[in-house]
């Protein structure tokens, strides 16, 4: 089921049918250029193959909103190129292309619970907890006198994502992070 939406009114997040392929919009920008009318610029991400492209439309242009069901599903485990996902009501497996939900993927811990996304039967993207709990695997050491100043360090954590940290963090400590802006909330406790 799609309906047609302005090419004004899209914005970061939406699910669209372009070509008859489903996109996610990345990034969505309108300009105008003096007195001719405006055009919207957006970055797309395939959700069949996790390609990305960037599509002019003009502001006038009309596109298909794929409508996205959302089901409750839990992390399995990763099965070469898909990730495995089981339906916390029908305890039905499903693959996901990890492909297309790359950005997700590092964050992926097994029985996470998450929201997988289906359009028409088929899933194609993964939406993680806003909160994600995880462990410092190497942090540089504090250096006496750095931490008067309010300032970060980079850290790795235990997926491999390198994100800045307060300087009392160190390698074994257990952080809670954002997964959606890779950004630090504070310490496990």
């Amino acid at each position: 089921m799609a309906e047609s939406i302005q090419a004004t009114a899209l914005r970061k997040g939406t699910a669209v049918l372009f070509e008859g392929v489903p996109y996610r919009v990345l990034a969505f920008e309108h300009r105008t250029q003096g007195r001719k009318s405006g055009f919207v610029q957006v970055k797309l991400r395939n959700l069949l193959d996790g390609t990305q492209r960037e599509v002019k439309f003009a502001s006038t242009d009309s596109v298909e909103r794929a409508w996205v069901e959302t089901v409750e599903m839990d992390y399995l485990y990763r099965d070469g190129a898909n990730c495995v996902f089981m339906n916390t009501n029908t305890y039905e497996q499903v693959s996901v292309p990890a492909a297309g939900i790359a950005d997700v993927v590092p964050w992926l811990q097994d029985g996470m619970r998450v929201a997988v996304e289906v359009l028409e039967g088929l899933p194609i993207g993964v939406e993680l907890p806003k909160v994600v709990e995880m462990e410092v695997r190497e942090a540089e050491p504090v250096i006496k006198g750095q931490t008067a100043a309010r300032s970060n360090k980079p850290a790795t954590l235990s997926n491999g994502v390198v994100m800045q940290v307060p300087q009392f963090i160190n390698a074994g400590d257990r952080v809670r992070v954002d997964p959606g802006e890779r950004r630090y909330i504070e310490r496990a406790k």
